[in-house]
């Protein structure tokens, strides 16, 4: 069962997809969708945590940016397409699009937003304080965040995710695993970094790196998915946020 909620942060509406499970959840997942915004792909996700027993809000986040699902479906498509003009084409475009979306302003109402869909989660029948974060991509880093900010979430799953500061990350009171794919130069490159400042944190932080897979290999309706990396991550995510949470 699944549908759109409104709710508010700092004076500002956004959109929620909210996925119930069948029977009693086993708690309630925050999912933070791309840089392409809240489109089907990600309620698909949501939906799948549904019928594993999460209650899912889904939080479009992008649409304060200017972003709206239609314009990331819209671009994405371009992004993948066969055609070399045609991405290119996209470029001035995404560059609009991040400088908006990764201004220190947006942040900060984004995470305001995202601990306002934590608040209605912790209200959902069956609930209460189970409550975890996962995101992919733009999401990811949204999930470290949302862990920094947010003593409430007892586990958080980020996707090739950015990590925060080490002054964020000694905020992180949650379990993190951390999924990359090796062929992800920018976040490969970092990890030795923040490895050690979630250790220096205290921090449980476990990764894991698919060797053959690159950026954005759980994207199913991408160039770039590996199914045998993505069946493999479904397969730990689930794992982790039943063990922890």
């Amino acid at each position: 069962m699944s549908e759109t909620i409104t709710l508010e942060a700092e004076g500002h509406p956004f959109d929620v997809y909210l996925a119930r499970p069948a029977g009693e959840p086993v708690g309630g997942l925050v999912l933070i969708h791309e840089i392409w915004g809240l489109v089907d792909h990600i309620k698909d996700v949501a939906d799948r945590f549904a019928a594993e027993g999460w209650v899912v809000a889904a939080p479009d986040i992008l649409s304060h940016a200017g972003v709206e699902p239609a314009l990331g479906a819209e671009l994405f498509a371009l992004r993948n397409s066969s055609d070399e003009e045609a991405k290119a084409a996209t470029q001035p475009r995404m560059r609009e699009m991040l400088s908006t979306a990764y201004a220190p302003e947006y942040a900060r109402w984004a995470v305001a937003a995202l601990r306002a869909t934590v608040d209605r989660l912790a209200e959902e029948p069956g609930v209460g304080d189970r409550l975890a974060v996962t995101g992919f991509c733009f999401g990811g880093t949204y999930a470290f965040a949302l862990a920094a900010a947010d003593d409430r979430i007892r586990a958080a799953v980020p996707f090739y995710g950015t990590a925060p500061t080490p002054d964020q990350i000694a905020e992180i009171k949650a379990p993190v695993l951390a999924l990359y794919g090796q062929h992800d130069p920018a976040l490969i490159d970092a990890l030795p970094d923040v490895t050690k400042a979630m250790a220096d944190a205290g921090v449980d932080f476990e990764t894991v790196v698919y060797p053959d897979a690159g950026h954005a290999f759980f994207n199913d309706t991408g160039l770039r998915y590996d199914a045998d990396a993505a069946a493999d991550a479904w397969r730990r995510a689930l794992a982790f946020l039943r063990e922890h949470v």
